[in-house]
């Protein structure tokens, strides 16, 4: 059973949990660290989430013995090419949700892509020619976090509802 497809998914959903449970746990403690802790789960978390949904397209894609089914990223599979091949209705859905930006799968895969993208200084326009050069910088001003441990547990549960579903239809065959 160990080798299961559904295994790694399952073992990436658990992780992801264990991460937020962390996560809360930063942010309630008067650590020093306390920040960079709370960053660290919620990228760690992400990770996971995404592995679960790459998890999940692996099981779906070794169901139905597509030539991708060991696809090194979900988008690899979510392709209007990969349904080409065959009407497969859970990629179909997965597709739907990943191409409507308001929905919790869309958000995910967007916010595991900012993962990986550099800081971005903002730009602010000087209208004031009398104002300095060199500014003072409030370190203590935190930028907006980009994603709640409510949001991911959100994310989550949403992902580990589809794969019970997707599971129950698969296994019906």
């Amino acid at each position: 059973m160990a080798q299961e497809l559904y295994t790694r998914t399952n073992q990436k959903l658990f992780f992801a949990g264990l991460a937020l449970e962390s996560m809360a746990k930063a942010e309630h403690s008067g650590a020093m660290n306390a920040q960079g802790l709370i960053q660290a789960e919620r990228e760690s978390a992400l990770f996971h989430l995404y592995g679960a949904l790459l998890g999940l397209c692996h099981e779906i894609a070794g169901f139905y013995r597509l030539p991708q089914a060991a696809a090194p990223r979900a988008e690899l599979l979510l392709t209007d090419e990969t349904l080409s091949a065959v009407a497969i209705p859970e990629m179909a859905e997965m597709l739907e949700l990943a191409r409507q930006p308001q929905t919790w799968l869309a958000q995910l895969l967007r916010a595991y892509a900012d993962l990986f993208q550099p800081p971005v200084e903002r730009k602010i326009a000087k209208t004031d020619v009398t104002q300095p050069l060199i500014q003072a910088v409030n370190l203590d001003d935190c930028e907006e976090v980009a994603v709640s441990r409510v949001e991911l547990e959100r994310w989550r549960q949403a992902l580990k509802g589809l794969a019970r579903r997707f599971r129950d239809a698969l296994s019906e065959c």
